[in-house]
């Protein structure tokens, strides 16, 4: 059992674990399984105040989806036009400087570009390194950063760790969104009911819980239709 995937059975034992406080050591313990696999998987999917089986569940089946390898890419040819290499290395430096102007940290955002561009939506971290001509610690601490915010995945690929991207991309970033909205809301709440209903500081911090809570289930509705726009075609 140890080296299997995780079941949906034990990842809502896990949420119950959760919500019952026990630590992860304790939670690994009756599921069988090691306490960096718990760890891996509460942080993957929310952390411990939003973790939920369910989006866990339907998260790993999305980035459960083997990619092939792909190849190294070919230097881009001097006045090559359209579909051809230079155009394709253009557009992407681009396209990272537009995710930076929106708020993407500069490494951050051409990791995304790669991954954006690159046939299969996957590339290693030799590959990134290769292709971004940086060090390894730079892609690695850009791929955390990605992959916290829901927007990259990982998957083993030999003995190589892959990176990756799939057609949920945004989907799955908006449900880390959500939960992001999640912990503001029951933080603020907690903090309300500590101050008290009748002090200007738990008022503010109520109406700052209601906000998020609201703001949380107007976003859970709009990825919910999505979904099923994106099912129905």
């Amino acid at each position: 059992m140890p080296g299997e995937r995780l079941t949906y059975e034990e990842r809502q034992r896990i949420a119950a674990g959760l919500a019952a406080r026990l630590s992860y050591a304790e939670i690994a313990h009756r599921l069988g399984r090691p306490r960096s696999t718990i760890i891996r998987e509460v942080a993957r999917n929310g952390g411990a105040h939003a973790y939920r089986a369910n989006q866990a569940q339907q998260a790993t089946k999305w980035r459960s989806r083997r990619r092939k390898p792909v190849p190294q890419p070919v230097a881009p040819a001097a006045g090559s036009r359209g579909g051809e290499p230079l155009a394709r290395h253009e557009f992407e430096a681009g396209f990272a400087e537009m995710m930076t102007r929106t708020g993407v940290p500069a490494m951050m955002a051409k990791v995304l570009a790669c991954l954006f561009t690159s046939e299969t939506g996957s590339l290693t971290a030799a590959e990134l390194v290769a292709r971004l001509r940086v060090s390894p610690a730079s892609v690695s601490k850009a791929v955390a950063w990605l992959e916290q915010r829901g927007l990259v995945g990982r998957e083993r690929d030999g003995r190589r760790e892959r990176y990756l991207i799939d057609d949920h991309v945004w989907y799955q970033a908006w449900l880390a969104s959500v939960q992001s909205m999640a912990q503001w809301a029951e933080f603020a709440q907690r903090g309300a009911d500590l101050f008290g209903a009748g002090t200007a500081a738990g008022a503010r911090l109520h109406a700052t819980s209601q906000f998020f809570q609201h703001l949380g289930h107007d976003m859970i509705q709009a990825a919910e239709h999505w979904r099923q726009t994106l099912s129905a075609r």
